[in-house]
């Protein structure tokens, strides 16, 4: 053997040689892909590379794109108005959305939160709630109401802090908060027709704070005062009202008609003493006998009740006290009016 064919080791140098004839028939490797030589003439031949715009497109082939052979394919589809748009989203099934619903059911709607208000909402009429937030920390004690919303298929959200606070709108939520629907009034005459021998019911002329409200509520649940006349039924189920009612809410059913006073009329019709309260004058709480059935009216927290509210009373007290302060506050005063009727009557 030739000594230019071996290297300084020894051993025989191996040379492969390509013929031009065999330029474009590289070995095509099924493994990687790689392999297999260009279409068309070579170099060596004196081909060229084809221009760019005589090229096929990288990757697909249009005439099997128009045919449908490509899964990549893309339709396109000339601009339409915007009326046309809508009919043809209807027609293919997605939901267009009036706003006029959206806005209804958001009027139908209410948000309440704290852990003993949702709680005790829960328990007693689940089927309301439409949406549920809950921090990580609360969850434990919502096992039962969480299972509840996710077998019917109701929907929940366990957020951090921040989050359920804008979900709430208050930074006093209690770790939980529902959006439920809201409850509907009854009229004076439904509630007469369901009432017992014994019966305390709550009017409230113009008291807007709700704490108050809560407050109020609070006491009329401990002291089975189930009905309250208002002008507005919702506004016993806004959010700051019920966490301060702290479950009493789930107690006590709004009456509602054309205004309070007509309300009033309608009780008195019905059997019911109509009893009012004033700071200077009207019988000592302790020395009045009050009535099975009572209506109780309430002003609002400054001004107190109207002229032709304390016209419609009946009977006028007074709650004792030192004088060292003008009055008590409203919802102060309703707890200590319902705990004397119930020591009376209940008790």
């Amino acid at each position: 053997m030739n000594d230019e064919l071996k290297n300084k080791s020894g051993k025989v140098k191996v040379m492969y040689v390509r013929s031009d004839d065999d330029s474009d028939k590289r070995t095509h490797n099924p493994r990687t892909g790689k392999g297999g030589g260009r279409p068309g003439s070579s170099r060596a031949d004196g081909g060229r590379r084809p221009a760019r715009d005589e090229r096929k497109p990288f990757g697909r082939d249009r005439d099997n794109d128009r045919d449908g052979g490509s899964p990549w394919r893309t339709v396109s589809r000339p601009p339409v108005a915007d009326s046309v748009r809508d009919e043809e989203e209807s027609a293919s099934g997605k939901p267009v959305i009036d706003p006029d619903v959206i806005r209804r059911q958001r009027a139908e709607e209410t948000r309440v939160y704290g852990e003993n208000a949702c709680q005790a909402l829960f328990q007693s009429r689940p089927d309301c709630i439409v949406r549920a937030w809950f921090v990580q920390s609360v969850t434990p004690r919502f096992k039962e109401a969480l299972r509840w919303m996710a077998a019917n298929r109701k929907a929940y959200h366990v957020v951090d802090e921040a989050e359920l606070a804008k979900a709430s709108g208050t930074e006093h939520h209690g770790g939980v908060c529902f959006i439920i629907k809201k409850r509907s009034g009854i009229s004076v005459q439904q509630w007469v027709s369901q009432a017992g021998g014994q019966d305390c019911v709550l009017a409230l002329e113009d008291v807007g704070n709700p704490h108050n409200l809560g407050a109020m509520m609070r006491s009329c649940a401990h002291f089975g005062v189930k009905g309250v006349v208002l002008q507005d039924a919702g506004i016993i189920e806004s959010g700051a009202a019920v966490r301060t009612a702290e479950g009493g809410a789930e107690h006590v059913q709004a009456i509602t008609g054309d205004s309070v006073l007509d309300a009033l009329d309608a009780f008195r019709k019905a059997g019911y003493t109509i009893v009012t309260t004033s700071s200077h004058e009207g019988t000592p709480l302790y020395k009045a006998e009050l009535p099975k059935k009572m209506v109780l009216v309430l002003g609002q927290e400054r001004d107190g009740l109207s002229d032709a509210a304390l016209a419609s009373a009946d009977l006028s007290l007074a709650i004792p006290g030192t004088g060292n302060v003008e009055s008590l506050n409203v919802s102060v005063a309703t707890g200590v009016l319902l705990a004397e009727w119930w020591r009376q009557n209940k008790a």
